[in-house]
């Protein structure tokens, strides 16, 4: 099984763009909340910096963050949370897809949504093939 980060953290309540930045960007490396506030990605080398950096944000924002490295003990939660990431990752991808399909589609801004999409891509999505070829089929028109 494989390792996961954990990342649990408090920030000051005022002002409240702190906790919306550190929120945001949780969001934009693809984690999930596990529980109350803490957050869970795959471990690897990319997650742990950008779990690493994030943290000394919090630490400069007057917050607290703990990272902690994982392993979960039962098959059916590996499962669950790689579901989940499937999931998340599956969504952009979606939205890729069905941007292709307007009369109206801003390639480039569907290209950069599905670079993003996988950045969030941690279990290789079974849309990320399709979404490339569709992606590269326009592009082609």
């Amino acid at each position: 099984m494989s390792d996961w980060l954990l990342l649990t953290y408090k920030v000051p309540r005022e002002p409240t763009s702190s906790r919306v930045y550190v929120w945001r960007k949780l969001k934009h490396v693809g984690a999930l909340l596990l529980h109350d506030s803490i957050w869970i990605l795959p471990a690897n080398p990319r997650t742990q910096e950008q779990l690493q950096w994030l943290a000394g944000e919090i630490d400069e924002l007057r917050g607290e963050a703990t990272l902690v490295v994982a392993k979960l003990l039962t098959p059916g939660q590996h499962s669950q949370l790689i579901k989940r990431f499937q999931e998340q990752a599956d969504v952009v991808y979606r939205e890729v897809l069905n941007g292709l399909k307007r009369k109206k589609r801003d390639l480039l801004a569907l290209g950069r949504l599905f670079q993003h999409a996988q950045t969030l891509d941690f279990f290789q999505s079974e849309l990320v093939g399709r979404t490339r070829k569709a992606l590269l089929a326009a592009q082609g028109e």
